[in-house]
């Protein structure tokens, strides 16, 4: 690893926040020649479903034309590599998409999505796939490469730098788990967390009152609204999605 890779490394164990991260990392990445990059987390993955879209932590660069389709229509239900994400871990080249095209092992809508792709210049790239210890728990990345790139090119420069790659994604998978990341629509107010947080610690309504300063009336109401911003049915299930999210406890809140 050269020392450019260490500092980067180090830079990126000490960020903040994930807007400094990830901008870090797309520089980095295209450096190598993956100038576009997509990064989807979920906890809530179930037998049938990747969890409510509204759930995911989802990074890119990709433009609005792209991620439009590819995303908010929902063509990542059908992509082939997604596909290979959710079943592997590691990483792939995307030559795999031609071996699967030539032996019919993909299916139509699988077909439609990398026809998409194609049109939008993603053909060429690798997906990696972290490793999760939860059956209901996955994410992974995938880097694109710049256009005019070809396959065979990107497996040469993954052929010299693949393990090094792979290392500082791994290591930015695991520093955004750390993060508090909280989506447009699920933002807490300070009074929101903090009831959330004397929850957390096991008081009972009328003891968040006293400890706040408030009625019960309006602790219930802070309750409330930050179920309904967490989109869910339960204090129990609010307080453990914020702390998923680490939104709960911030040195900086």
């Amino acid at each position: 690893m050269t020392p450019l890779q260490r500092a980067y490394l180090i830079d990126m164990t000490n960020a903040g926040n994930v807007e400094t991260i990830w901008k870090m990392h797309c520089h980095t990445m295209a450096n190598y020649g993956f100038d576009r990059l997509l990064y989807g987390f979920t906890r809530f993955i179930t037998p049938h479903s990747l969890g409510d879209p509204k759930d995911f932590m989802m990074l890119t660069n990709f433009d609005r034309g792209y991620t439009d389709g590819f995303v908010s229509q929902g063509l990542y239900h059908h992509a082939p590599m997604v596909r290979w994400a959710l079943e592997n871990d590691g990483f792939c080249s995307w030559s795999v998409l031609g071996q699967m095209a030539a032996q019919g092992a993909m299916t139509q809508a699988e077909r439609k999505v990398m026809e998409f792709n194609i049109a939008h210049g993603v053909s060429v790239g690798y997906t990696i796939s972290f490793r999760s210890v939860s059956s209901r728990a996955k994410g992974a990345i995938a880097l694109v490469a710049k256009p005019g790139m070809t396959q065979d090119e990107a497996d040469a420069v993954w052929a010299r730098h693949g393990e090094n790659l792979v290392l500082m994604n791994n290591l930015l998978h695991l520093k955004l788990l750390t993060l508090p990341y909280t989506p447009p629509h699920q933002v807490l107010t300070k009074r929101q967390r903090e009831a959330l947080e004397w929850v957390g610690d096991g008081k009972t309504t009328q003891d968040i009152a006293q400890l706040m300063g408030l009625t019960t009336a309006t602790v219930e109401k802070h309750l409330r609204l930050a179920r309904e911003a967490l989109n869910v049915e339960t204090t129990a299930q609010a307080v453990l999605k914020a702390a998923f999210m680490n939104q709960m406890f911030l040195v900086d809140a």
